[in-house]
């Protein structure tokens, strides 16, 4: 995969988090840029956390599997950009408050980088450099949950399920690249 490929994903999982940073940015009242980067630093922490683990996790088992492994990466991403997908439907939405404790944030960062456990999985099928794609991931992760907290600051909840719907969208394109390419 590529530089841009990388990016791509990122921005693919980053959208969990963008819709929960924009809930977060919707409901803050004092000390924003404070609260901005505790929440973009969760959200970028367990979106490079998860894929390593996951990429370890998969590592022992990928040379067993080398020769399906575009179609195992495939099936992985449209499950999970399917899944983001099916849930910008949801009538379920985060919670709006503005505490940034570890109680409130620990379950959210995990909650948005499940998708990236899995992904991270992937990678171990695929010829990649785990520490700087996981770098890349969470570079983006972050810039782009800060983006949601400033957008749910000035914007509302506009955006909120749009966000995770086109990050589900862009994951599947990134799998159907994986599978043609390695027909």
């Amino acid at each position: 995969m590529n530089l841009l490929d990388i990016v791509l994903i990122g921005i693919g999982l980053a959208m969990d988090a963008f819709a929960v940073s924009i809930c977060k940015g919707m409901a803050i009242r004092e000390g924003y840029i404070k609260k901005a980067l505790v929440i973009a630093l969760y959200f970028a922490i367990f979106q490079m956390l998860m894929p390593l683990i996951g990429y370890f996790a998969g590592y022992g088992f990928a040379n067993l599997v080398e020769n399906i492994s575009h179609i195992m990466a495939f099936v992985l991403l449209c499950v999970i950009g399917g899944n983001m997908i099916r849930e910008s439907f949801s009538n379920d939405k985060t919670d709006e408050n503005d505490d940034i404790s570890i109680k409130t944030m620990l379950p959210l960062a995990i909650a948005t980088s499940i998708d990236a456990l899995v992904t991270g999985v992937t990678f171990a099928f695929l010829e990649t450099n785990i520490f700087k794609d996981i770098a890349i991931i969470g570079t983006v992760t972050f810039l782009i949950s800060f983006l949601g907290v400033k957008i749910g600051k000035v914007l509302g909840d506009f955006l909120n399920s749009k966000a995770e719907f086109f990050g589900g969208v862009i994951l599947i394109l990134i799998g159907i690249k994986i599978f043609m390419e390695g027909i």
